[in-house]
């Protein structure tokens, strides 16, 4: 018969108690169940761990070597238990998430904040790479994570997409601060800045301005959302972004309109098709996928 965890628990209990009736009354079991273990536990070992007389029950010298090593092996099971109800309740792990300049700048980090503040025991990595890179590395099992723009290149992913309308900032001194839309007419004639990359979003501004016949004056581009909204705050000109960095409070002197007709833009969340998540995973996605949703419905 192996030794068990039982046999450890009774030895222990019986060192400490002094007595076999002590033990029992501590475990909450019969006094000869505890002889029963004990017993068992000697024949096992294949030698005797407490003196028997009349009157005198005192362990043995090989107890008392033996004592250390199961309160340390009592221990480390105890220490096991915990940490598997830590990883069963989500209280521990790791999450890491990829995502490109924009997101990584003005989104992400206000999820993690408020992952870190319900999921104290979790450590979370954020990476910044293109779309391309993020979804190599997540279908390869390296992030967990990623936010990309659409479409999604890389095959063996499970994409949630978005579709997000894009919105008109300006600085909170532009003459169009007053309007409550802004349509193409509005651009006629501005400074602009445009999103390189053959960015999707791009692509629609300029169908949208070429069926009205507008004209913008395209004298920056810029490769992130971010940066564009950081060259409307340093100057007079207009962009049209996505609403996570457009609508995004920064106190930088920059405000947003609705922009009309509407031009989309498609975020994909990304994990692995084949690979099973975490469930710290699990939380950190629906965590997005929620801040996501307050962005559009802000």
């Amino acid at each position: 018969m192996p030794i068990t965890h039982r046999h450890m628990k009774v030895f222990s209990a019986v060192i400490e108690a002094g007595s076999v009736s002590r033990a029992a009354t501590r475990l909450n079991l019969t006094q000869p169940a505890v002889s029963i273990a004990l017993s068992n536990l000697e024949a096992e070992l294949g030698f005797s761990l407490f003196h028997r007389s009349k009157g005198f029950f005192a362990p043995t010298t090989e107890a008392l070597h033996l004592h250390g090593e199961v309160a340390q092996s009592l221990l480390a099971f105890a220490r096991m238990n915990q940490r598997a109800e830590e990883i069963r309740s989500g209280a521990v792990g790791a999450v890491s998430i990829a995502a490109n300049g924009a997101l990584a700048i003005n989104f992400l980090p206000k999820v993690i904040a408020a992952f870190q503040v319900e999921n104290p025991g979790l450590s979370v990595e954020l990476k910044v790479h293109s779309s391309r890179q993020i979804a190599s590395l997540v279908s390869g099992g390296q992030v967990d994570i990623g936010l990309i723009d659409t479409p999604v290149p890389v095959a063996g992913l499970k994409a949630e997409v978005f579709r997000l309308k894009c919105v008109c900032i300006m600085r909170n001194d532009d003459p169009l601060r007053k309007v409550s839309v802004v349509r193409p007419d509005d651009l006629s004639g501005r400074s602009f800045i445009g999103i390189t990359g053959d960015h999707t979003v791009d692509r629609q501004v300029d169908s949208v301005l070429s069926q009205a016949k507008i004209d913008v004056k395209r004298s920056v581009s810029s490769a992130y959302f971010a940066i564009a909204r950081n060259l409307v705050a340093a100057g007079g000109s207009l962009s049209i972004i996505d609403p996570i960095n457009g609508k995004a409070h920064l106190s930088d002197g920059v405000l947003w309109k609705p922009f009309e007709p509407k031009v989309e833009h498609e975020l994909a969340i990304i994990v692995a098709r084949e690979r099973p998540t975490s469930r710290s995973t699990d939380t950190m996605f629906k965590m997005i996928k929620a801040a996501i949703g307050q962005v559009c419905s802000a």
